[in-house]
């Protein structure tokens, strides 16, 4: 819709020169794709470590991401009902992927301050690059949540555990 709306696409040599938000991704070295060929006992605990840093990774990232979908609402005001309805599935999918850790207390949680202080640098940011940060936080969550399907369906399929 972005790309429709606001002729903002993937190929603008703006989008490439903006991306400096330092948005969450999930990467194989998170453990989320890890394969389950192990041969002893510390082969297979290696594994659920790295299960369990996937799962912290991605509740992390997906905390993060509210900020970042907050100044979305508040900017594409267009778009409010589906961008707030985006927001609370994505902190309910926070909420639960932390339940599943080993040690839920070890997910990164952005505190006020910090929260507070990247809204303001987003709120700052020029009215003609809105549009361009905007479309880099839903390209970037998008591909995050695709990393993230991806990683839940093969430790779903690894663990016993639902979702």
């Amino acid at each position: 819709q972005m790309c429709e709306k606001f002729t903002v696409c993937q190929n603008s040599v703006e989008v490439l020169l903006r991306n400096n938000l330092n948005l969450p991704k999930v990467t194989e070295e998170d453990g989320s794709l890890r394969s389950r060929n192990f041969e002893l006992l510390s082969d297979f605990l290696t594994f659920l470590s790295f299960q369990d840093k996937c799962l912290r990774k991605i509740s992390s990232g997906l905390y993060t991401f509210q900020t970042y979908l907050k100044y979305i609402q508040e900017t594409f005001t267009s778009e409010n009902q589906n961008v707030e309805s985006l927001s609370y599935s994505t902190e309910h999918l926070a909420r639960t992927i932390r339940r599943m850790v080993i040690n839920p207390e070890e997910v990164i949680i952005p505190d006020a301050a910090t929260q507070e202080s990247l809204h303001t640098k987003l709120k700052s940011t020029k009215a003609w690059t809105e549009k361009i940060t905007i479309h880099l936080i839903l390209r970037d969550f998008t591909s995050f949540m695709e990393k993230t399907v991806r990683a839940v369906r093969y430790l779903k399929n690894t663990r016993s555990f639902s979702v």
